[in-house]
Formats: structure tokens, sequence, C-alpha cells
């Protein structure tokens, strides 16, 4: 049996004949992940919110090539350094036909900010909206927010928070919203097939998304299908054979394969999110920088980059991406193994150690590949991988007994490119990405000064500042920011893929 052959197997097995309810004019995306929930307010997953987008709009939004521009906003105003105005764009209808109206701004926007507004529940996304104030109304169609402080990146922020219906959420509570929607956005939800699949069709009167992305106006395709296909293999397959229009996170060992296919292509995208290992700095090896150190000499990130990814990623020596505010040059550990293997035994380990690599499936392969590097340097390393909530529970909440684990092979989003929503919240102490348990007081003077600072170039050299200090502590081994990689139909017209990893298909025609 060929390589393909076996691949177009997987994807039967997985997909199934009748799995979707899918029709021959339906636009298939084959997804990594399911969403964790349909409430915009409830999550922290860039999956997830890949799937609400497309149902919920924002004040604001980005286009593809990470622009901020207004969407349910029609302008934006600064009033001052802690006071902004937005207009809200008139016209526009939620799916169940009632009209939106700055209230459901006002309500959506303190459901994330205000504490235990979600029936005695803070939102996860609290902190995506940084020193909020207040939010009100103001003269029937403007929202105005208010700060505590000056914080540069609100505009930023905002497309992250999708607006939701006051009435809709009243009436179904955080439980209803959980599996039902009432977005603005270009399409509706149809079914919700939990693990399998979520069902949308076009929103007839949807009032036409952001004004600065044409086209504007309804969905260019009647329905949209977000097949869950976790197993790259399978949604290789699916797209070789025409059972998908589209896939995320395409192995960089299939650009090839796609490539040559006849009907399908590979998109790319430089990518926002950086990958990395968080060392257990709590538990018993990782608290000595001799022993971080060691590790960091045993990887070989050029090759990882060259035979996993196809040379498709940039090395990181911290956590920014090359291409985020504040980002600068850095020292590298260069890849020497027996430097690895002498820090180890300075450390009290001459006959090395052993130690289990935590991931989630989608990153098996690349875990492995880590963890054989490691290996040879003397940290003896198996990989065990847990599903998605398991593994947060267990490296990211924060507050707790000590961490049990060793390593964390795992990765944080980027999506405005600014330091705040990904230095801040897995370097500064106890923040709720913090899964190396870092705690360095100079780390965090520099990121909560930072976060306020409203001079360009004083603010980027506190990040200059902060990373340098990360360098040296190593809590972290940096490993890169990938391009994002997508499989496409060549039926598949009108459609990008974006920086942030979104899949917005509003635009996406069917050819």
């Amino acid at each position: 049996m060929t390589t393909l052959q076996r691949l177009l197997l997987a994807s039967a097995m997985a997909l199934g004949p009748v799995a979707t309810g899918a029709h021959a004019a339906d636009l298939v995306v084959g997804f990594t992940l399911d969403a964790d929930t349909l409430d915009p307010a409830n999550h922290r997953k860039r999956e997830t919110e890949t799937i609400i987008r497309n149902m919920y709009d924002g004040l604001l939004t980005r286009d593809a090539n990470m622009v901020v521009v207004p969407e349910i906003a029609e302008s934006m105003t600064q009033i001052s350094p802690t006071v902004y105005d937005f207009k809200i764009r008139p016209g526009i209808k939620f799916h169940d036909g009632t009209a939106m109206t700055a209230e459901d701004v006002k309500f959506t926007l303190d459901r994330v900010t205000v504490e235990n507004a979600m029936e005695g529940t803070t939102s996860p996304r609290q902190s995506l909206m940084g020193p909020v104030a207040s939010v009100e109304v103001v003269g029937g169609d403007t929202v105005r927010i208010t700060l505590k402080e000056p914080w540069p990146i609100l505009p930023a922020m905002l497309p992250n928070q999708q607006i939701v219906s006051k009435a809709f959420v009243e009436a179904n509570g955080s439980a209803g919203i959980a599996t039902a929607e009432n977005g603005t956005g270009p399409f509706k939800l149809v079914e919700w097939r939990k693990g399998e699949s979520v069902i949308l069709e076009r929103f007839a009167d949807y009032y036409g998304g952001a004004s600065d992305i044409p086209p504007v106006g309804p969905a260019c395709v009647d329905r949209v299908i977000f097949k869950i296909i976790p197993e790259s293999a399978s949604r290789v397959a699916a797209l070789l054979a025409g059972d998908v229009h589209i896939i995320n996170e395409l192995p960089a060992f299939s650009i090839a394969q796609v490539n040559a296919n006849n009907g399908t292509h590979v998109m790319t995208v430089n990518g926002t999110r950086s990958f990395f290992v968080a060392m257990n700095l709590e538990g018993e090896y990782f608290d000595d920088p001799l022993v971080r150190q060691a590790a960091a000499h045993a990887i070989d990130k050029n090759l990882l980059i060259d035979k996993i990814l196809g040379g498709n990623a940039a090395p990181i020596n911290g956590i920014l991406s090359p291409d985020a505010f504040g980002a600068s040059e850095l020292p590298s550990y260069g890849y020497d193994p027996e430097l690895a293997k002498k820090l180890l035994a300075d450390a009290g380990f001459p006959n090395g150690i052993d130690i289990v690599m935590d991931t989630e499936g989608a990153f098996k392969d690349t875990a492995e590949a880590i963890a054989s590097l490691l290996t040879k340097a003397g940290i003896r390393t198996t990989v065990a991988v847990g599903e998605s909530a398991q593994l947060t529970a267990k490296w990211r909440v924060q507050g707790k007994a000590p961490k049990t684990g060793d390593m964390y092979f795992s990765s944080w989003g980027n999506g405005s490119l600014d330091p705040f929503d990904i230095f801040t919240p897995t370097h500064r102490t106890n923040d709720r990405g913090n899964s190396a348990g870092y705690a360095n007081p100079a780390v965090d003077a520099l990121l909560d000064a930072a976060a306020t600072e409203l001079d360009v170039a004083k603010r980027a050299g506190m990040y200059r500042e902060a990373e340098l200090l990360i360098n040296a502590d190593l809590p972290y081994l940096y490993l890169w920011v990938p391009q994002d990689i997508y499989g496409v139909s060549d039926r598949v017209t009108g459609w990008q893929p974006s920086a942030d990893s979104r899949i917005n298909l509003h635009d996406a025609c069917l050819k």
C-alpha cells in the first residue's frame, strides 16, 4: 500500500461518508480542534475563537495584514490617554433578527471585564481587556471605554472580544450560550456536533462586515462546515481526496505532496505563535540553572526547523516573535551536547537525568524529536501526550501546590504582536500562562511599567531589558515562531490566511 493510499484510508475512517452532513456546495474546513464553547467570553483558545469569529463580530477587527480596522464600530476616537469612544454602526442585526445596539456592546464588555459578571464567575478573558475601569453608553450610539491608567494597546486587543446579545444571554444564561449562538457575524449556527463538526449557514441579513475589508456584504458561500480532524495525516488525506477545502496546521513534510497534487496548493503566512518548552522551576531538576542551560545546549533548533518545519519558521531566543513590538537580538545558547553533559555533571548529575515531557497529541512528533536531542545529551526524555484541558490544569493554573511535571512543550499566540499578551502572561509571577513557575521581581516591574508607558521608545527599551533578564534566567527553551501553513483546494477563491491564525470565511468562495 502506498503512502497516499494509507492517507486516503485514514481519511475515510476519520470522516465517514456522511459524518458532516456536507453538500457539494458546502465549504468544508478540516480543523485540528473542536471549540471548547460557543460563548465568546468563556474560553482562551485560538481554535475556539476561529470558529466563534465566523458567527460573531467585534468592535474592531484585523485585516489579513494584521491592521486593526473598525468592524461593528463605525469609528474610534481617543479622547484622552485613558478614554476611547466607539460610534456604533447603525443597522446591524443579530441572527434572531433583533437590532444590535450600543447597550449590547456595553453588556458584552462588562461581562468580560467586571468581576463575577458571568453568573458569579469572572470571564477568563478579563486580562485581555487590561485596566478597563468602566464602559458606558454615550448619546445612544457611542460606547465609551475608560481606563484606570494609560494602556496603549487597547485597540490592538479589542478584536479579541466578540459582541453578544444582552437579551439572548439574559434569557439563556451562560449554560445556554455555551452551546447556542446569536451573533452578528456572516454565518449562523445550524448544528454543533461536538467532537465532530460545527455546521454554519450564511446569514442573509449580515450588515457586510468591516468597510475597510472588501468585499462588503453577505458571505459568498451558503454553508461552512468545520470538520474536526485532529490527526495530521487524516487532514491531509481529506484535502487530497477533495473531502475538505482548507486544512490548518499542514505538516511541513506534506507541503510538496499537497503542491504536487492535482487540485490543491499550499498557502503560508508569517505566524504569531511562539513555541517553547517550559521547564518546571519548582521541580526536582530544573530549579538549577545549570540543568536548564544543559537543556538549552542540547537542542539543535536549526536542525529541527529544517527537518520538521521544512525551514518554515524563525528561531527565537526569547518569547517574542521577531516581528513583535520590542523584539531585539538576544544571545543564543548554541547546540553543544558535550557542553550539556558537562553542565549536568557540574549540577551533580554525571549519569544524566530521566524526565517526562508533556504535550498535546498534535505536537507529539515534534516533542519526540526534541526529546531525542535531549536524550543524546544526557537528559533522557519520555514524551507523554495529554488532553488540552488536562495539561492546562496541570501547567497553567497558578497559586496551587508546586507543579509536578518536568517539561511541557507548548506554545502561546500573540495575535496583537505586542508583548503585553504574550510576555506578561508567560513570565510575570503567577500569571495565567506562566507554565514554568518563573518568578523574577525585576521582570515583573518592567512588564508592569511597559504596559502603561506611552513613550514608544521607552516602552521598547523596557521590553529589551526584560528580554535580556529572561534570556539569562532561561525558564523556557525558546524554540521558534513557525509560519502558519494551510492546504487549500484550487476550488477556493477569495480567501487569505491571517497571521493571527483565524480562518475568516466571509470572503471565501467555491468555484
